[in-house]
């Protein structure tokens, strides 16, 4: 168990920084540290007069902003549970996860709140706005009362009625407790509520304060949903912990208005999924590459190296042109994309994790990242391959993890715990990949996505798929076994197909030169059959991994 409580960092950040600015809503002034411990003080106020137990469980729902942050920390500080929501998930969800997490308040936006049917969680006692804190809903008389009482007398118990520097504390909390439950889309179902306790949170932002070159009064550009371990972790928790000042970006984040909020906010530190940094590569990028007359002049020696040098500073540009490095996390990164900007010496690294991890596994900073690697295996844990679960000769197998960070398990299922934690503290991954001799960890693919060629041999779909993302005309694709035969589903490029004005049929004949071309590069045993297009993007979850089970199952 790690020695440093998770609660008193977060005090003493807020006490050191107190001063300082802390949050900012996107395009509206920030509140001090000093600012966010009243908020904190009012919403434990809140809890304590409405008899909330350290343990009870608090659902919250909404979109990146400052109310969210300050009602997050809130309920771990009081030593209750947070069940953050992630806003793009179906309003039958929302009441799933509120009902199965036995959550006793709920704050949650307005917008988002006018969808639900309060008759579906009855178990609520009241629903508070996320907005201006205001009640939105109770079965219990006095809540509103309490609320009312809370903005007049939150106070009360301190001298002179005057929160300071000096004065403000918070209620120790063993790091052995449960701090969240999060229920997070996956890619193979409706997930189940990974626990996270205080201790894993604390060894996340800690890795991070040793490992990660951020400084108070560093400015941080929050779009990542904060429901997910990813954002929460680095783009909150760990900025906050050393006295950042963190802009949330309320909406979601179109190319258009991230790039506009990243030129104003110069973050120091850019967390991102593989998505934004492919679409920004191919739409902005790829086409200019492409012409001839610069294809011509990155083969001439010194010409090449100084054009190389200008389109590495116009991509830092684009990302504020303030920061460390860019942290790409979540999915994997298009290989096409990847060799591109370690061409360029561009500041990026890969990191690797999972949520029943809080989340991560592996990182390391940008210029030490290897090509296709994750990181090498963060000091708080454990890393080994089984083999077993493969079969292969070749070092390659499922990777397992054991540590101070990794989950107490799946709330209210000890089945699934047991599948998934072993006795003496192993859990797996379900990702398949090895080790190097230097440690890097590489990932071939999930263990359930996996794919048996005739003769058993172990093909991982999203192997060929990195290949087919970089074929002319192809957006995104999907591996699937149909009628014992490998066929990809694809969804075109429309700017592309639309620019040169292509018909059906044409955009087929391109799709099946696609397909011959592939097939002369993959093994004989992974040809592709049939190139068939899909009509939309695939369904994602936060993490911009394609939900493969909606696909995999209904077209077997």
């Amino acid at each position: 168990m790690l020695r440093e409580n998770f609660v008193e960092m977060l005090e003493g950040s807020i006490k050191k920084n107190w001063y300082l600015p802390a949050f900012s809503n996107y395009g509206e002034p920030a509140i001090t540290y000093g600012q966010v411990a009243e908020k904190i003080k009012w919403c434990h106020y809140l809890f304590k007069k409405n008899r909330v137990k350290k343990g009870d469980k608090i659902a919250l729902l909404g979109r990146n902003s400052t109310n969210w942050g300050v009602v997050y920390l809130s309920v771990v500080t009081y030593g209750a549970v947070i069940v953050p929501i992630l806003p793009d998930f179906s309003t039958d969800d929302f009441h799933h996860i509120v009902n199965h997490s036995d959550s006793t308040l709920f704050f949650a936006l307005d917008s988002i709140y006018e969808k639900m049917d309060e008759a579906k969680i009855p178990g609520i006692d009241g629903i508070i706005s996320l907005q201006n804190f205001d009640l939105l809903f109770s079965q219990k008389k006095n809540l509103s009362k309490l609320i009312q009482k809370a903005n007049e007398s939150y106070l009360e118990d301190l001298e002179g009625g005057v929160l300071t520097q000096e004065n403000f504390t918070l209620d120790q909390i063993s790091n052995d407790e449960l701090a969240a439950i999060l229920y997070t889309s996956g890619t193979s179902g409706f997930s189940k509520g990974v626990m996270l306790s205080h201790n894993s949170l604390v060894a996340n932002v800690r890795f991070a304060q040793n490992n990660i070159g951020l400084k108070t009064g560093d400015t941080l550009l929050s779009f990542l949903p904060l429901a997910h371990t990813f954002g929460c972790a680095f783009d909150f928790l760990f900025p906050f912990s050393i006295g950042c000042h963190i802009t949330f970006l309320g909406q979601i984040p179109s190319p258009k208005i991230l790039v506009q909020a990243l030129e104003r906010v110069k973050p120091r530190l850019i967390l991102t999924v593989p998505l934004v940094i492919e679409k920004i590569y191919k739409k902005n990028l790829k086409p200019k590459l492409d012409k001839p007359a610069l294809k011509i002049l990155t083969k001439v020696p010194g010409i090449n190296s100084v054009i190389l040098k200008k389109i590495r500073q116009k991509l830092i540009d684009v990302f504020g042109g303030n920061f460390l490095e860019i942290v790409i996390g979540g999915a994997a990164l298009n290989e096409e994309v990847e060799n591109f900007l370690m061409k360029i010496k561009f500041p990026f690294t890969i990191g690797y994790g999972m949520t029943e991890c809080g989340p991560l596994i592996s990182y390391i900073q940008a210029p030490r990242h290897k090509k296709g690697a994750v990181g090498t295996v963060m000091d708080t844990l454990k890393v080994r391959i089984d083999p077993s679960v493969t079969g292969a000769s070749d070092g390659t197998g499922e990777i397992q993890v054991k540590g101070e960070n990794v989950m107490l398990g799946y709330y209210k299922n000890e089945k699934a715990t047991e599948e998934t934690i072993e006795k003496d503290g192993w859990l797996h991954t379900g990702d398949i990949g090895f080790i190097d001799d230097e440690g890097y960890i590489y990932i071939k693919g999930r263990h359930k996505s996996m794919l048996l060629g005739a003769s058993g041999q172990n093909i991982y779909p999203e192997e060929i798929e990195a290949q087919l993302n970089n074929m002319p005309y192809v957006e995104e694709s999907l591996v699937i076994e149909k009628d014992k035969k490998f066929v990809a589903l694809v969804y075109p490029n429309m700017e592309a197909v639309d620019s040169e004005k292509l018909s059906e049929q044409q955009l087929l004949d391109k799709m099946e030169h696609n397909r011959k071309t592939i097939n002369e590069q993959l093994p004989a045993f992974v040809k592709i059959s049939k190139i068939e297009l899909y009509p939309k993007e695939f369904d994602k979850t936060p993490t911009r991994k394609i939900k493969r089970y909606l696909y995999t199952f209904s077209n077997s």
